[in-house]
């Protein structure tokens, strides 16, 4: 008899307890559920964990997460300690085993206990103590050198970390900013015992007032303390040099010159100073600067340094700006209602999480394509970009204790968490690609797996294109005609590309004759003339014999008035009758329609139609100011009669 394994209720990880049962008796069991989340587990993010960790494992019903059976719970420890953000957190293989493994930044406690932390699987494999809060981390590919093993990069502070092997490799620190030099000024005189502190208050305090340059940390620290305090802090730093650093407040990775997944990638980062930075992944030098209204907060960086690349910031002023190749001043701007608090790019188009509770996208040029509001504040947003299924989608956390899928504006599915999540990573974990990495506001770890059978079909989504977009064209074969074509086609491209210009260059000198031509004989229905510039179109109305021939003259002219006008009308008598083919305009007043009505009768029953001349005259001119040629239709009265 077969039989599968199967494993109930919580264990710990490491340690399994397999139990053979009948497959038949699965059906009916009504606890043993999500048998294929144990070979998912125990293959992909379990085969290669340390030793024994004890940790909870939920095993859930399908529908206890409210996802629709989409996801599988893989792992929840509500007490792993991590309190981090998205941007603080990234997935890499960072042994070349093709196993990828979960970097975090933790926060700690705020003030102390920053650190690095590497996850492999479900178990702690490395830690790293930080000297400042991170601001962000990212995995990219500095060298060529083989294996092809990604750094890491930790922004904390004014510096960036880069760490290679788990170990640290790199420091970068950014470049110091200018100094006020009435501050400097100030300082110096105080290290020379030429003013008290007190002194010292009242002229930092007139500087930062009136100043361009901002005054140094230590002077506006110098400002915060109470009177008692004074003396010991200058005592303690008067001898030091003064320095003005900033800080870094969001980073990211752009590729050097090709699009490789393994690619070379330059490291860009935001400062307080509300700068831009690009570096280069092997020296570390600025590469490029760019400046920006106010202090960016976050970014999504896109394409090749050395070819194009498009960097979209969010800053804190509550816009978007969008900075191109080669311009140091931002190409585009997108002004939101509120402030954002989540940018994340999908495909082309951009799409940010707003204070107001809303999600909004937007094109690559700034144009606002949908908007629509949430159910709860946004806590946190990420990219989901599943290739193998074709799949595009952005994720978004909830204060209400829910993430929410969105391709486009379109809610594809939902999943409720025991605690609202803080940080979201979608990717390759272990040997799983479908991943979801989260963290909750008491510092709990959640895994997710993708299911392989997850269908995100119409019945989640508004209706996208039609499906006839999916069909393939029956694309005929090529034939022997079609080939003996291309083949002349490419033997003889020099001669028919120049027959194909002088034929259209032969074109363009026969219209603009006939244009020329139309202009000297005033054959058209607008005035070339610029003393006199007219302007005329006809209606006709009626079906026959009687017609009514609405003329309407405008005059174009800015200021000027026109006099003197007249219009005649010139057609076939044995057809039609006019009752006034002559008739004089009034005075024309610049932008108003004139209308001048006439009626015109049709006197032939053969049921046939001509065209009917009208010239706009001047009484001092012999040659016309305008013609206009009209098609009178067909008489359908007398056709009936």
């Amino acid at each position: 008899m077969k039989s599968i394994s199967i494993m109930l209720g919580s264990c710990v990880l490491s340690e399994f307890d397999w139990i053979c049962f009948d497959p038949d008796l699965l059906l009916s069991h009504p606890d043993v559920t999500q048998t294929y989340f144990l070979y998912s587990c125990r293959s992909h993010l379990l085969s290669s964990a340390n030793p024994p960790i004890s940790c909870p494992v939920v095993m859930s019903s399908v529908d206890s997460s409210g996802d629709g059976g989409k996801w599988l719970d893989a792992h929840y420890d509500p007490v792993a300690g991590l309190y981090t953000f998205s941007s603080c957190i990234d997935l890499a293989d960072l042994s070349g085993d093709r196993e990828s493994r979960l970097v975090v930044g933790d926060l700690g406690t705020g003030s102390s206990g920053m650190k690095l932390k590497v996850y492999r699987g479900t178990a702690l494999i490395s830690e790293n103590s930080l000297l400042d809060l991170p601001a962000g981390l990212v995995a990219f590919f500095m060298d060529l050198h083989e294996p092809r093993i990604p750094a890491v990069a930790v922004a904390s502070g004014p510096c960036i970390y880069v760490y290679k092997n788990l170990r640290p490799y790199f420091k970068f620190t950014l470049p110091s900013l200018d100094i006020n030099p009435l501050e400097q000024d100030v300082w110096q005189q105080v290290r020379e015992g030429q003013i008290n502190p007190v002194m010292l208050k009242e002229m930092l305090e007139s500087i930062r007032k009136k100043a361009d340059i901002p005054l140094s940390v230590r002077s506006l620290r110098f400002l915060s303390l109470e009177s008692d305090e004074m003396d010991e802090f200058v005592q303690l730093y008067k001898q030091q040099p003064i320095r003005r650093q900033t800080v870094i407040t969001c980073i990211g990775t752009l590729k050097k010159s090709t699009a490789d997944e393994d690619g070379i990638s330059c490291l860009v980062i935001g400062t307080e100073n509300s700068d831009v930075f690009v570096l280069d992944p092997e020296a570390f030098t600025i590469l490029c600067k760019m400046s920006l209204p106010a202090v960016p907060t976050m970014m999504d960086v896109t394409g090749q340094f050395d070819v194009e690349f498009r960097i979209t910031v969010a800053c804190r002023n509550g816009s978007i700006y969008i900075l191109r190749r080669e311009s140091e001043k931002p190409k585009y701007c997108i002004e939101l209602s509120s402030h954002p608090v989540g940018l994340v790019r999908v495909g082309k188009n951009m799409v940010v999480g707003c204070t107001d509770e809303s999600l909004q996208g937007f094109t690559q040029k700034g144009k606002k394509l949908w908007k629509i509001i949430l159910p709860a504040p946004v806590t946190t947003m990420a990219a989901m970009d599943l290739p193998t299924r074709g799949l595009q989608a952005v994720l978004v956390g909830l204060a209400n204790c829910q993430v929410q899928l969105y391709r486009d504006k379109n809610l594809l599915s939902t999943i409720k968490t025991p605690d609202t999540v803080t940080s979201i990573c979608f990717g390759r974990y272990g040997r799983e690609d479908g991943t979801l990495i989260m963290t909750t506001k008491g510092g709990g770890l959640m895994v997710k797996i993708l299911k392989r059978t997850a269908m995100f079909d119409d019945m989640d989504s508004t209706p996208g294109p039609p499906l006839a977009q999916s069909v393939r064209l029956n694309v005929p074969k090529k034939t022997k005609l079609y080939v003996d074509q291309t083949l002349r086609e490419r033997e003889n491209g020099l001669a028919m590309h120049r027959a194909f210009h002088m034929d259209l260059s032969r074109m363009r000198l026969a219209a603009a004759r006939a244009y020329v031509k139309a202009l000297e004989s005033s054959l058209t229905p607008m005035s070339s003339s610029l003393s006199e510039p007219l302007k005329m179109n006809a209606v006709v109305q009626g079906l026959g014999p009687s017609f009514k021939l609405t003329l309407n003259v405008q005059n174009t002219a800015s200021c000027r008035p026109i006099m003197n006008l007249a219009i005649n009308f010139l057609y076939d008598d044995n057809l039609y009758r006019i009752r006034n083919p002559y008739m004089k305009i009034p005075l024309l007043v610049p932008g108003l329609i004139y209308p001048v009505e006439t009626f015109v009768e049709c006197t032939s029953d053969k049921g046939i139609s001509d065209i009917i001349k009208v010239f706009v005259l001047h009484e001092e001119k012999s040659s016309p100011l305008l013609t206009a040629h009209i098609n009178m239709p067909v008489s359908e009265g007398l056709v009936l009669s």
